[in-house]
């Protein structure tokens, strides 16, 4: 028996090496054990989970989004030419253009201080027209950008000064026209008026017609640079290639980053408006000088706009013009938590400049922004002080249908209630 046992256990050792040398032998030499890899944090991956929220900035843009469908939803009411108003029924037509994710009705009660519902007197239907503050601040804003023209000449001027071969493309200057606050009709309004400063080079790209203005090839985070240099006394060595800092509230530091943050602050770069040899990627620190000169890019792109905030989306179409042909735009703002913020509110991943805004507000405001924050308080107000919007004939109706007021002499319903609170205190 024991035999038979020792004969079993040699024959199972026997078929298992001769599997081990199928496995493993000459002719199975290019077979290997693939182990687990550990999965790769992407940028979308580093969106939604490694990474710390600004609450506050997250509550703006969100309000910015819905105003953008309010304003959506009146340049689509204002290409009708039967009247200042339409229906509701005709709004509800327009929720997937202007992008409503909850139905027309909802969305027109949500803000009473911006759109006002009235049944027509003739058809008996009901419809919307915008509110007369709302209205007056849409024309305010339009005045108020056509006034900044010789502004908007010059920021043109900086962008075209950034590109690498100093043209840009109109489709993608048509995307952040509302972003640079450019006229609708910028085309004609500006560059064909300053003809001596611009040429069309083909239908759709635009070109410097004139010299370079070497006084606007300042960027902003230089000016930044001198100011620290002179109020605070740093070094030249620390100020030369730094960029303001400012981590959002909870953000922790890892171990090390410190010291490569400092190491980064110091790497020297191509400034956006300096015109050198392009940076060599297979040098030695090249890549970092690189994605520097591309940071400094996006850094001046946002001062040059109204909100200091872009969609990322937008900024995909100006990465041939400015030489980042080969750069994930997210994955490089995500990078750099210190100078930019990413918001997922809503249907648009937004990149916003936080040296900029202080406790959900520009730090230092212009015209266009006054106008539209006037514009976004309505939005903030939703249902609230609705008392105000109902004029005094309105409120003074009202309060005569109320029950216990006086029609005409006799009792009033509620007078029980006097002489049995008299007999209760006697």
């Amino acid at each position: 028996m024991r035999t038979l046992q020792s004969i079993a256990g040699a024959a199972k050792e026997t078929a298992r090496s001769f599997e081990e040398i199928i496995q493993f032998g000459p002719f199975n030499s290019a077979v290997q054990r693939r182990w687990k890899k550990k999965p790769t944090v992407t940028a979308q991956v580093r969106l939604e989970t490694h990474r710390t929220r600004d609450h506050k900035l997250d509550k703006l843009t969100s309000r910015l989004n819905q105003l953008n469908l309010v304003l959506g939803l009146h340049k689509v009411m204002s290409t009708r030419k039967r009247g200042p108003f339409v229906s509701v029924q005709l709004v509800s037509r327009w929720k997937n253009v202007v992008g409503l994710n909850i139905s027309a009705g909802a969305f027109l009660r949500k803000y009473p201080h911006i759109f006002e519902t009235f049944t027509h007197p003739v058809r008996r239907n009901v419809c919307c027209r915008i509110r007369a503050k709302m209205k007056k601040l849409i024309e305010e804003e339009e005045a108020v950008i056509r006034e900044l023209e010789s502004e908007n000449v010059g920021r043109l001027k900086k962008l075209l000064m950034m590109s690498v071969n100093g043209t840009l493309h109109i489709h993608a200057l048509r995307l952040v026209r509302r972003e640079l606050a450019l006229p609708l009709d910028f085309r004609e309004s500006i560059l064909g008026k300053y003809a001596c400063d611009f040429h069309l080079v083909d239908v759709e790209i635009v070109s410097l017609a004139c010299s370079r203005d070497e006084d606007l090839g300042v960027a902003e985070v230089e000016k930044w640079r001198e100011k620290e240099y002179r109020e605070k006394w740093l070094s030249e060595f620390e100020t030369q290639y730094a960029f303001p800092i400012n981590f959002p509230t909870g953000f922790k530091i890892e171990a090390g980053s410190r010291e490569k943050l400092k190491n980064w602050q110091r790497l020297p770069y191509v400034k956006p408006y300096e015109r050198k040899e392009v940076v060599k990627v297979r040098t030695c620190g090249g890549i970092q000088r690189f994605e520097k000169r591309a940071v400094s890019i996006l850094h001046e792109f946002l001062c040059l706009t109204v909100e200091k905030m872009v969609p990322v989306e937008r900024l995909v179409h100006f990465r041939k013009d400015f030489g980042m042909e080969g750069i994930n735009v997210l994955e490089l703002v995500l990078k750099h938590p210190g100078i930019f913020y990413v918001s997922t509110k809503g249907n648009n991943q937004t990149v916003i400049l936080r040296e900029a805004y202080g406790k959900g507000c520009l730090i230092d405001p212009n015209s266009v922004y006054v106008v539209r924050r006037k514009m976004l308080d309505l939005v903030f107000l939703g249902r609230r002080n609705t008392r105000e919007l109902k004029t005094w004939k309105q409120i003074k109706d009202k309060s005569n249908n109320v029950v216990g007021n006086n029609n005409g002499g006799g009792t009033r319903d509620g007078d029980w209630v006097i002489p049995l609170l008299e007999s209760s205190t006697d």
